[in-house]
């Protein structure tokens, strides 16, 4: 189907799920629980610091010490070095031809930008899933996706990542049963995956198919979502079947539309990560003698299980050591080495590059937009004036569909924006978008984490 048919899910508004209006739920927000959300804040800091110091200073330099696992990595060849770096950077690639499934109208490099620009909050802050949502929502924002369309885009992203990670420890436990015998914790994970997923998909199913369904399911799901909220210290959600329905109609027009290109992007991400894995793992001398790829794909998929809620910064310190102790179980001290020299060069080169190249794909973005983007807000308002409907102001069309299509492409009304504009004025959208996620996050456990 072509991309022209996402054209109702663009101009249809998202049923919003929230108990109240933004503005309320600001003051009250401000005047309740300021102290509450900073003793937390500070000590969900406090527990990430203490982890991350407990697993690099204490817990992995009694597996290798520190100059042993620089000794390994500087026995690498240059052809292992170029095949490390050329993994990585495809790794990067997959995750933006991720986003660009969902969102096609924007460009690879807008992709890349907003992928780099969130990964590099999330990973160097504590809990910065919700400030990577709010760099990536300004982003975007600026380019003209709309406040429905980018919760649109956030909840299917992530529930096709959730489905992807309950998935992973099937395929290896199927992949690991052609090398060995699969071990007690691999097979529990991939029991518990294929239940979770099974339910999942055929809730997601049932839900996209069948309108009495979801009209059903919110209705039972209101009272317990309203305790969940309260729990989480949310406000309890106003109208769950409201918007199920809401979430249905938008859903089932995008993956009508692209649901398989969603589906192959997303896997493939997943499977280029763990190819970077496997390459560090062969860069630094193990062979398959030694490491199995079976055997570390199972590890792969049982840790991005572990870590789909990630306690620490990109589940900094956890994501070491529990890839070090399933790769390096049994095996003799020199092996444990070069295991502990792959791990941590292959976080060294997934998590580290996002965040300079973050950074600098931010100031880019806010001070010289035009390099990343030719926005349609950036046309001169003349170029503008013929293209109105009186469906409203969402973006109902890729940019350039008016030179492909001969239609007119319907935009965000108002003069042109910069990036740097849309930042100054986005706070309140910010906080719109937070909260819509936030009430999500009480239905869907991390597909739409915030703080």
């Amino acid at each position: 189907m072509p991309d022209d048919d996402l054209a109702p899910l663009r101009a249809q508004p998202a049923a919003p799920l929230r108990a109240q209006p933004a503005a309320p739920l600001r003051a009250q927000t401000a005047k309740g629980t300021d102290r509450p959300r900073t003793g937390r804040k500070v000590l969900r800091t406090a527990v990430s610091a203490a982890l991350i110091a407990a697993a690099f200073g204490f817990a992995l330099p009694h597996v290798a010490s520190y100059r042993s696992v620089w000794a390994s990595m500087q026995a690498m060849t240059w052809p292992h070095v170029l095949l490390v770096g050329t993994a990585a950077a495809a790794s990067m690639v997959a995750y933006w031809i991720t986003i660009r499934a969902v969102l096609p109208w924007i460009r690879l490099r807008q992709a890349a930008a907003v992928s780099l620009g969130s990964n590099a909050v999330a990973n160097s802050l504590p809990a910065g899933g919700a400030l990577a949502m709010g760099i990536s929502w300004v982003m975007l924002s600026s380019w003209g996706l709309s406040t429905a369309d980018y919760v649109l885009y956030t909840l299917v992203t992530g529930i096709w990542n959730v489905f992807t990670l309950l998935g992973l420890p099937v395929l290896a436990l199927l992949v690991m049963a052609t090398a060995s015998r699969p071990d007690a914790a691999l097979i529990t994970a991939a029991a518990v995956g294929v239940a979770l997923l099974a339910a999942a998909a055929s809730g997601l199913g049932l839900l996209l198919h069948s309108r009495a369904f979801a009209l059903r399911a919110g209705r039972a799901l209101q009272r317990p979502l309203a305790a969940a909220a309260r729990l989480a210290r949310r406000p309890p959600p106003a109208d769950v079947a409201g918007a199920l329905l809401g979430f249905r109609d938008r859903a089932g027009a995008l993956l009508t539309a692209r649901g398989w290109r969603i589906t192959a992007a997303t896997v493939a991400s997943h499977l280029t990560l763990w190819l970077v894995l496997l390459a560090c793992l062969r860069a630094t001398g193990l062979s398959q003698a030694q490491v199995p790829w079976q055997t570390s794909l199972a590890a792969f998929a049982f840790i991005r299980l572990l870590t789909a809620l990630p306690i620490t910064p990109g589940g900094l310190g956890i994501t070491e050591l529990g890839l070090i102790g399933l790769l390096a179980t049994g095996a003799s001290h020199p092996v444990s080495v070069q295991v502990t020299a792959a791990v941590l060069l292959y976080r060294a080169v997934t998590y580290l590059p996002p965040i300079p190249l973050g950074a600098l794909a931010c100031l880019v973005w806010r001070h010289a937009p035009a390099l990343i983007s030719t926005s349609p807000h950036a046309r001169a308002p003349q170029a503008r004036a013929h293209e109105t409907t009186p469906s409203g102001p969402h973006r109902t069309s890729p940019p350039d569909e008016a030179a492909t299509t001969g239609r007119p492409a319907v935009v965000l009304p108002g003069a042109p924006r910069s990036g740097h504009a849309v930042a100054d004025e986005a706070g309140g959208s910010v906080d719109d978008v937070a909260g819509q996620l936030g009430q999500w996050a009480v239905m869907v456990p991390g597909v739409a984490a915030q703080d």
